[in-house]
C-alpha cells in the first residue's frame, strides 16, 4: 500500500501535549510515513527542529519520519526584526541533519490582521529573500490578501527552488495564477466540508497531478467525511485523518487511493527533498 505524506501539521500545538507520541503512532498505523511540522515563530521553529532531532518516538525504527519548516507566520509578523532573521539563520546553519524542509509558514493574512499589513509584507519579503539565498522552498499562507501576496511572490518566484500555497481555499482565478507561477497547491480537509469547501471540488480537477499536495493542518480543519464513530468525540484533527482526505480526493479525481497517495507523496519528495 502506498504511503502518505502530510505536508502541514502543527504538531507542537498544545492540543497534542497530552498524547503526541500516540498521535504519531496512529498516523503511522494509518499509512502516514512522513510528516512536516509547521513552524510559525522563530521559537516554535527551534522547538520543532529539536523535536524532530531528539524525539524518543522518531527514530529509524519507528516507521515514520518527521521534518520541520522554519519561519514566521503573518500573524506574528509584528515581532519580526533583525534578531528574527538572525534566529532563522542560526536555525538553518544548525540543521546538520537536513530536517528543515522549507522556509515558512510565511505570507500575508488580512482576514484578521493580527499584525499590521506593512509589517506582514516586510516579514514576507525578508523570508522570501532568505529562502532564495539558502536555496530552500517556501511554505506559504495567504488569506484575503491575494493581490499583495501575488505581487510580492511573483518578484521572487523565478529564483525560489519551489513553493506551495498551503491550505488553499481561494478562487479559481487565484489558483490559476499560482499554477502559472509553477506553485504547488496544498489541499486540506476543508474540501471535505460541504458547508464551506465544496467550491474547491471542481478546482481539484484543474490542479496538475504533479502539483497537488495534501495536508491536514492538524489540529485544525477536521475533515467532515470521517466515519460516524469519530464524529462528536473531538474537534481536533490529527495526521491519521489524512487518509480520509486522500480518499475524498481520489473519489473526485476518479483515481485509486493508492494513485493519489503515490502522486502526492512523490510531489512532496520533489518539492521538499524528503
Amino acid at each position: 500500500m502506498a504511503f502518505l505524506t502530510d505536508i502541514g501539521v502543527n504538531l507542537l500545538n498544545s492540543a497534542f501535549d497530552r498524547d503526541r507520541n500516540e498521535v504519531l503512532e496512529r498516523a503511522k498505523n494509518a499509512g502516514v510515513k512522513k510528516i512536516i511540522i509547521t513552524g510559525s515563530t522563530i521559537e516554535n521553529s527551534a522547538e520543532s527542529l529539536l523535536f524532530v532531532n531528539d524525539s524518543s518516538f522518531i527514530n529509524e525504527n519507528s516507521g515514520i519520519t518527521c521534518y520541520s519548516t522554519a519561519g514566521v507566520h503573518p500573524h506574528n509578523a509584528k515581532d519580526w526584526n533583525a534578531l528574527s532573521l538572525a534566529g532563522l539563520k542560526d536555525l538553518i546553519s544548525s540543521d546538520s541533519k537536513s530536517k528543515i524542509t522549507a522556509i515558512g509558514e510565511c505570507g500575508l493574512d488580512y482576514n484578521r490582521n493580527f499584525s499590521p499589513p506593512e509589517a506582514q509584507k516586510k516579514c514576507f519579503e525578508d523570508q522570501l529573500a532568505f529562502a532564495v539565498q539558502n536555496k530552500k522552498p517556501v511554505f506559504l499562507h495567504e488569506r484575503d490578501a491575494f493581490e499583495d501576496f501575488y505581487s510580492i511572490l511573483k518578484k521572487y518566484k523565478k529564483d525560489l527552488s519551489g513553493a506551495v500555497v498551503h491550505c488553499f481555499t481561494g478562487t479559481a482565478a487565484e489558483m490559476k495564477a499560482y499554477l502559472e507561477l509553477d506553485c504547488y497547491i496544498g489541499i486540506t480537509g476543508w474540501i471535505c466540508d460541504e458547508r464551506r469547501g465544496s467550491h474547491l471540488i471542481p478546482f481539484l480537477r484543474q490542479i496538475p497531478a504533479n502539483r497537488l499536495l495534501l495536508e491536514t493542518d492538524a489540529p485544525y480543519l477536521l475533515p467532515r467525511n470521517l466515519p460516524k464513530s469519530f464524529r462528536g468525540k473531538s474537534s481536533r484533527n490529527e495526521p491519521a485523518f489524512l487518509s480520509h482526505i486522500v480518499a475524498f480526493a481520489a473519489g473526485i479525481l476518479g483515481k485509486t487511493y493508492e494513485q493519489i497517495a503515490e502522486e502526492t507523496s512523490s510531489n512532496a519528495a520533489e518539492l521538499f527533498g524528503i
